[in-house]
């Protein structure tokens, strides 16, 4: 299916910590300096604004009510860019700061949460003062020397929307819940249990302080307990474990070389990605042809060169580099890209390409936007299209049409990769998989090939149109196909996707889901 998708940013809160740069996580530094427009509390010190913001970001105080935050951090997302809310200590330790992420909550903008040190506790140690009674970390075997008392008193003097947060053993869990009772806690708080915190297969599952270790059976290592009227607001505000790819495991047929920006991606939906190698590029059998073309473009015997693909861009540039050439020798070659990542491949060695498609990208794309060739305009009628071994005719021969000369070289040849385990082969094929990614007509054949069909209740998604016919062709069922063809919008495309599968089997009866025959991952994860 084709998506229409309006390019959306994020917005992501970030605790500040107390104010030492070296004491930011290395997640909240990196949230912002890749920010577009920060929105800082003014206490946080200007020593760690001026450490980790990038040169061009905006940046401007958090000023007026939560509301008022919360429409300029949405403005700045809704115009594509990344938002950052930096905050002085941890988000959640302030309830205005906490008003504003429900104000976000609200919307359709994805948002995250990175936590930071807590200003108070943090400032206390730096100045040597241990924290009071109530501790937050307990060792299994401490337990017993835990004070419930504290804990107890601490709990009531929360209030009814916060939350007090220990992290102990899972073996622990029924020891703590008699101290709590012990102490006169009643039966009926709120109570949490997250397990893997912040890891890829978190899970948290909400009861009370009379049942939290019934409903943790299964739980293992240490596990966070949250009590507290707080806890209900975990369905709104728990924003890790509702990311639209939460849990699902996504094969990544790609090249070694090219999987991890994938695999990056989709780890921002919560997927957690497996990696398959199904493709290697090596040289040509006869390099003869590339070293021809790379003398003919320093010579300006060419108008354009055509890259297809970010396997196209490094050849060429790694024989400009056996020659001792770079970007310079291009001269007044015009550059054509097939899609936005070969343009990103292009650039990231100086060189702004001339033509991208701005609709379909895809050889016909391309073709709809390239110009034909004008004897007097052009004092050059000659275009080089360095490629893979295995491409279609498809772009040579509409250039040809265009009244272009067509040098087609051979830059790399892509033969097919080694088998991946016995484990994964099976998993392949039994269904293991939630979804597979195709990024090529290549990666397809490929993974057939080394590894076998994917499941009937695999979600295949496929990167654009000839991907997607090599996926019928071979008997496999696209549910999902962006309206460009990139690595970001197939991912997010998916994303849609699951959101979509996870509404309809929302509305579906229990005895109804279990049976359902909607594509797509199993409705237990829904339940």
């Amino acid at each position: 299916m084709t998506r229409a998708r309006k390019s959306v940013g994020r917005i992501t809160v970030v605790g500040a910590g107390p104010g030492d740069p070296g004491l930011l996580t290395r997640r909240a530094a990196e949230a912002v300096a890749a920010a577009d427009h920060v929105v800082y509390d003014r206490s946080v010190p200007e020593v760690l604004l001026s450490a980790v913001l990038s040169e061009g970001a905006e940046r401007s105080p958090a000023e007026g009510a939560p509301g008022d935050i919360a429409k300029v951090l949405l403005s700045a997302a809704r115009s594509g860019l990344s938002a950052v809310r930096l905050v002085a200590g941890d988000p959640y330790g302030h309830d205005s700061v906490v008003k504003e992420i429900q104000a976000v909550s609200r919307s359709a903008v994805p948002f995250e949460v990175v936590p930071g040190i807590s200003h108070a506790s943090a400032v206390a140690s730096y100045a040597g003062m241990p924290p009071g009674p109530v501790r937050t970390e307990v060792d299994a075997d401490d337990v017993v020397n835990l004070d419930f008392d504290a804990v107890a008193a601490a709990l009531g003097g929360a209030g009814d929307q916060s939350s007090l947060a220990l992290t102990v053993d899972a073996g622990s869990l029924a020891q703590v819940r008699d101290g709590l009772l012990a102490a006169g806690v009643d039966g009926g708080v709120p109570v949490a249990v997250t397990g893997d915190g912040t890891g890829e297969t978190q899970y948290t599952t909400s009861s009370t302080v009379d049942s939290f270790v019934e409903a943790a059976l299964g739980f293992g290592g240490p596990v966070v307990l949250t009590l507290g009227g707080g806890v209900p607001q975990r369905d709104k505000l728990g924003w890790w474990e509702n990311r639209p790819l939460y849990g699902w495991k996504v094969l990544v047929p790609r090249t070694k070389e090219q999987a991890g920006a994938m695999s990056a991606r989709l780890r921002v939906y919560g997927a957690i990605p497996s990696e398959v190698p199904t493709i290697a590029v090596e040289p040509p059998r006869t390099p003869a042809q590339m070293e021809r073309a790379i003398k003919g473009l320093v010579d300006g015997r060419y108008a354009w060169i055509v890259f297809t693909s970010t396997n196209a861009v490094r050849a060429v540039w790694e024989k400009f580099a056996e020659h001792g050439l770079d970007a310079r020798h291009f001269g007044g070659v015009k550059i054509a890209c097939i899609g936005d990542a070969t343009a990103e491949a292009v650039r990231s060695f100086g060189i702004q390409p001339e033509l991208v498609p701005d609709g379909e990208q895809s050889s016909d794309g391309l073709l709809a936007e390239f110009p034909p060739f004008d004897d007097v305009l052009d004092p050059v009628g000659r275009v080089l299209l360095p490629r893979a071994d295995i491409a279609t005719e498809t772009l040579a021969a509409g250039l040809v049409e265009r009244g272009w000369e067509v040098d087609d070289v051979t830059a790399y040849r892509t033969v097919r990769a080694a088998p991946p385990p016995a484990d994964i082969r099976d998993a392949i094929k039994s269904g293991g998989f939630d979804a597979v990614l195709f990024t090529s007509s290549s990666t397809v054949r490929n993974l057939v090939g080394i590894a076998g069909k994917p499941h009937a209740r695999t979600v295949v998604a496929c990167i654009g149109p000839k991907t997607a016919e090599t996926a019928v062709e071979f008997g496999l069922r696209v549910d999902v196909q962006p309206e460009h063809a990139s690595i970001t919008d197939e991912v997010e495309a998916l994303a849609e996707y699951a959101v979509e599968l996870k509404e309809k089997l929302a509305q579906m009866p229990p005895k109804q889901r279990r049976g359902s025959k909607v594509q797509g991952p199993s409705a237990l994860r829904f339940r």
